[in-house]
């Protein structure tokens, strides 16, 4: 599903977030990006979202290399990732019904499936009963079970999340990491970058750790971290 190949970004400022990042995540996998602020993690999903470009090196998604899809063809490679945010950066003046439907309506999808899918996504994140309630009105959990379910909404294939438990207590952090690991169990692939690396080990999923824009290792809760070579 997701392959880096020595991939390198280095942004316009003379920053250098990644440093010849090299890895493979499988459809349907659930793996956790780890690392301190700082460590290249964000930028890893922006490129995998293709909210960036590699300045080198090789990023393959789904079959696509991100570094040849032209400006014409990048709409409907986001279509085909669901993307969750720590801010959860809903519309304040929309109900959760029209946040959701949001990503449907941006794709011209017929009314009759777009209420179809939006109460289905809802629904997945137990808040079918609150669909004309305002973001004010909800939660802190709530509303980033509300960012989740339009992440979904369109129905991606892959699924990515950054930070999305960094504002929750440990309960509603365990909450979410259900939900994707329900989706995830779905067929759904699910990239997480997180420093809690409690929840990580509770997961028992793959830990893809960086370290100043570089791969330090990669493992599991159950098996040592494979430390790279530099």
């Amino acid at each position: 599903m997701i392959r880096f190949d020595r991939v390198s970004k280095r942004y316009p400022n003379g920053r250098d977030a990644l440093a010849g990042v090299s890895f493979d995540i499988a459809a349907g996998e659930m793996v956790f990006l780890t690392g301190r602020s700082g460590a290249g993690k964000s930028s890893v999903l922006r490129l995998i979202s293709l909210l960036e470009r590699p300045s080198r090196g090789q990023v393959v998604v789904n079959g696509k290399d991100t570094g040849s899809l032209s400006a014409r063809q990048i709409p409907a490679f986001r279509r085909q990732v669901g993307m969750v945010f720590q801010d959860h950066k809903l519309l304040a003046e929309r109900s959760i019904y029209d946040n959701v439907a949001l990503p449907l309506i941006v794709a011209h999808t017929p009314l009759r499936e777009v209420d179809k899918r939006v109460r289905a996504a809802l629904d997945q994140v137990g808040l079918l009963d609150r669909v004309r309630a305002l973001p004010v009105e909800l939660s802190v959990g709530e509303q980033q079970r509300v960012g989740i379910a339009r992440a979904v909404v369109s129905r991606p294939p892959l699924l990515v999340a950054d930070e999305p438990t960094g504002n929750l207590d440990p309960v509603l952090s365990r909450e979410v990491m259900a939900l994707f690991g329900r989706f995830r169990d779905a067929g759904v692939t699910v990239v997480i970058a997180t420093h809690d690396k409690a929840l990580v080990r509770e997961s028992g999923q793959r830990e893809i750790v960086l370290a100043d824009g570089r791969l330090q290792g990669i493992g599991t809760p159950d098996v040592p971290t494979l430390e790279v070579p530099r």
